[in-house]
């Protein structure tokens, strides 16, 4: 068992915002070597990748830190709060539908490319994988619940199908592994969207028109912010924050004891309720005056923590665990491909910009946690669009990973 050098988390907190400071740094560096790489590797790329290869160094554990908890429970909902602030909701209506067909797309892609990479693997590589064909299923149903819905979703399979815990955990470092690597090309994609949406023939006039219309507003209340400005920022995100906490302790577990049958729509879970409260606090506050605080750097802060967010996220991806059972990640990265595949097929035939097809996969993978990481890779104004989708993923995902499941269990 590998040692890790860094067990404190304040330590491990210190060294992933040093980390954060020296790429930004070096992104806005004016050597033409540097400004060359960061041209195709886009930074937030690095704030992901390299906290994964620390912890697969075991220079830090993601297994052990409580980061990724503290930066899920605590800086995401703040940064959603001050992201949201600024956003115009008659403008996201406008992005049209492309957005819901592409999510609904990645959702097809994972329910028929669990059974069809389930054949794939048995058939082709029989031997590859010494779990035995009913257990298989089963785990793999977990993954399904993950992918199209999020944790809430995933526990409900292991519960639904009675998954071994054995079984549980080899599929919980498959979805994440498989699903880190994904969203590392996401966010290369991020940087590098121009070219693909001129390879999809995509019309993304929408997405330019939103995100320059609150680039003006951003410069036409910009000030220097005064220290009552930054306390306002942080009063907005943590007391919106606190007040979210509040009513999802409340609530998740009223819903849990007088209305079980909700859990199918993730509703007893805690989190989803966190996630809801904050973005619908934002979207109301963007409605006020507090709106002209995206001025005096709310946006900014916000970004900040989702930065923060986005390293506690690769620190959790250890890519050497691959060697531990290759033959289920084989199933799982054929299976991460039926899903891109599909996507990038139907956003060719309806022209949809690449911006819809990462965030309706990563809304569909990646859950509340990191589909609006990836939808601010294209703009932070942008980062509400991933939620709203993330949110409907939870609905759908108990029932399309129950669908898939059964769909497995006839593929074995």
């Amino acid at each position: 068992m590998m040692l890790t050098i860094l067990n404190n988390d304040a330590s491990v907190l210190g060294l992933l915002v040093v980390l954060l400071t020296i790429i930004f740094s070096l992104e806005k560096s004016s050597n033409k070597h540097v400004k060359s790489f960061f041209k195709y590797i886009p930074a937030l790329l690095l704030c992901y990748f390299i906290p994964s290869i620390f912890n697969s160094l075991g220079i830090i554990s993601g297994k052990e830190s409580d980061l990724y908890f503290i930066s899920s429970r605590y800086l995401l909902p703040s940064s959603l709060i001050l992201l949201t602030l600024s956003i115009d909701l008659e403008k996201i209506k406008n992005l049209g539908p492309k957005a819901l067909i592409m999510f609904l797309t990645g959702t097809l892609g994972i329910l028929i490319g669990g059974p069809l990479s389930l054949m794939i693997v048995t058939k082709f590589f029989p031997s590859a994988i010494p779990i035995s064909s009913e257990d298989l299923w089963r785990g793999l149903s977990t993954v399904a619940g993950s992918w199209i819905g999020g944790g809430a979703n995933q526990a409900a399979m292991k519960e639904m199908f009675e998954v071994d815990d054995e079984i549980f955990s080899s599929m919980i470092t498959v979805d994440v592994i498989v699903a880190n690597i994904w969203m590392g090309f996401l966010l290369y994609g991020a940087g590098v969207t121009k070219r693909l949406d001129n390879w999809l023939k995509a019309d993304s006039s929408s997405i330019e028109e939103l995100k320059n219309q609150l680039i003006q507003f951003k410069k036409k209340n910009q000030r220097i912010p005064t220290f009552l400005d930054l306390m306002v920022i942080c009063s907005i995100a943590f007391g919106i924050t606190g007040f979210s906490h509040l009513l999802a302790d409340n609530i998740a577990p009223f819903i849990q004891q007088n209305y079980p049958g909700l859990s199918k729509f993730s509703l007893n879970s805690k989190f989803f309720w966190l996630i809801i409260f904050s973005t619908t606090g934002g979207l109301i506050l963007s409605f006020t005056k507090f709106r002209k605080y995206e001025g005096a750097g709310a946006s900014t802060i916000g970004s900040i923590f989702l930065y923060i967010l986005v390293a506690t996220i690769g620190m959790k991806m250890n890519a050497l665990a691959i060697l531990d059972s290759p033959g289920v990640f084989l199933l799982g990265i054929i299976w991460m491909l039926f899903h891109v595949t599909l996507l990038l097929v139907v956003a060719k035939l309806i022209k949809a910009p690449f911006f819809f097809v990462a965030v309706g996969s990563q809304a569909n993978v990646g859950g509340a946690a990191s589909a609006p990481v990836v939808a601010s890779a294209f703009h932070p104004s942008l980062a509400p669009v991933g939620v709203l989708l993330a949110v409907l993923g939870y609905a759908l995902g108990t029932y399309a990973a129950w669908l898939c499941g059964i769909l497995m269990q006839f593929a074995s």
